[in-house]
This record gives C-alpha cells, sequence and structure tokens, in this order.
C-alpha cells in the first residue's frame, strides 16, 4: 500500500499535477490561452483609446478632417458635372472621354484600390461610431422606461381613476369601455341627415 501512496503522491502530489504539466508542454492549456488573448485584446483596446483619447484642436487637424471630406462630395458631383457636360457640348465631353481611353490599364487598378481603401476606411470609422452611439442609446434605455411608465400613470383611463378599468389587449372590451352613451341629439340630427 505503502508503494502505491508513494506513486500516487509523486504524480499528483506537492501541489503539482505531473500529469497536467507533462500534457501542457504538447497542448496549450485552453484556460491560459484565452486568458492571453484577453489581455492581448484589452492592449490592443487600450492602445486604441489612447489613441483617439485626445481631441483634435489645431489648425493643422481641422484642415486635415475639412480635406479628409472632400473626395466624397467630390466624386459625387463631379460625376453629375460630366453628365451635365455631355448634355451640354457632346463634343466636348467626348474629346475629353478619348483622352480618358488612352489611360493605361494598370493606372485605372491603382485608381480602383486607392478608391477602395479610402471608402473602406471610411465605412470602418462610420461604423464604429454607429456602434458607440448605439452603446449610448442603449444604455439610456433604463431611464427612457421610467419615464414612459411615469407618463403611462398620468394618462386618464388608469387604474387610479374611478370607474375606469384597463381593457388589456381585448379590441372589444376596450371600444365599449371607451365608447360614448347614447346622445338623443346627435341621433336626431343623424336621422335628418339619411332621410
Amino acid at each position: 500500500m505503502g508503494v502505491i501512496l508513494d506513486l500516487l503522491s509523486l504524480v499528483f502530489g506537492n501541489g503539482r499535477n505531473v500529469l497536467r504539466d507533462t500534457v501542457e508542454v504538447f497542448h496549450e492549456n485552453a484556460e491560459a490561452g484565452a486568458r492571453r488573448d484577453v489581455a492581448v485584446q484589452h492592449g490592443a483596446l487600450a492602445q486604441f483609446g489612447a489613441e483617439f483619447a485626445r481631441p483634435r484642436q489645431g489648425m493643422f487637424d481641422r484642415f486635415i478632417d475639412g480635406l479628409n471630406r472632400l473626395p466624397r462630395p467630390a466624386l459625387a458631383l463631379g460625376t453629375l458635372g460630366l453628365f451635365a457636360a455631355a448634355m451640354i457640348d457632346p463634343l466636348w465631353f467626348a474629346a475629353r472621354m478619348q483622352g480618358i481611353a488612352l489611360v493605361p490599364e494598370p493606372l485605372w487598378w491603382l485608381l480602383g484600390v486607392i478608391v477602395s481603401f479610402y471608402f473602406g476606411a471610411r465605412h470602418q470609422s462610420k461604423h464604429q461610431a454607429f456602434q458607440r452611439d448605439l452603446a449610448a442609446q442603449l444604455a439610456t434605455a433604463p431611464a427612457v422606461m421610467d419615464n414612459l411608465s411615469a407618463l403611462d400613470r398620468l394618462r386618464p383611463g388608469t387604474a387610479d381613476t374611478p370607474g375606469a378599468a384597463d381593457p388589456g389587449t381585448d379590441a372589444s372590451l376596450m371600444l365599449l369601455a371607451s365608447g360614448s352613451e347614447d346622445n338623443p341629439a346627435l341621433e336626431d340630427w343623424r336621422a335628418l341627415r339619411r332621410g
């Protein structure tokens, strides 16, 4: 019995697990790997947060931000301008299009790459801003729900009004509860209009 206890204490004793330690040499511990991944993600997010934490106040930053906003309107207005030029002076437009036909294909590919990267980065930036705004809006949901319930309590016809009952989702009961009483003058007027 002593030999078995000595063997088990060798494998599992002294606060260590020799089998686990041996297996971890050949296969990563999933829990430790997940902790490392979380640490890497937190580090990357902290770095990005530090990069965008300071507000851009200088003239150069404002100038560059304004410059970054120009390509989309310039492309849209330029395209509309080309359509207008084609209708106003077709010969002038045809001469310009002959010049564009001489542009080599690799230059078109380069232009496509530049435009794709610009709009892709812009799309990602706008998407991230949308996600931040959405998270901020969702954070206000409990306050909105409290305000709605407070407004609902102020609505006439709720349970604290004498003689009023909440019909729930029963439409026919709602019509009966909110229906008007008989009005003899109105009935006489309707009879005169019919007859």
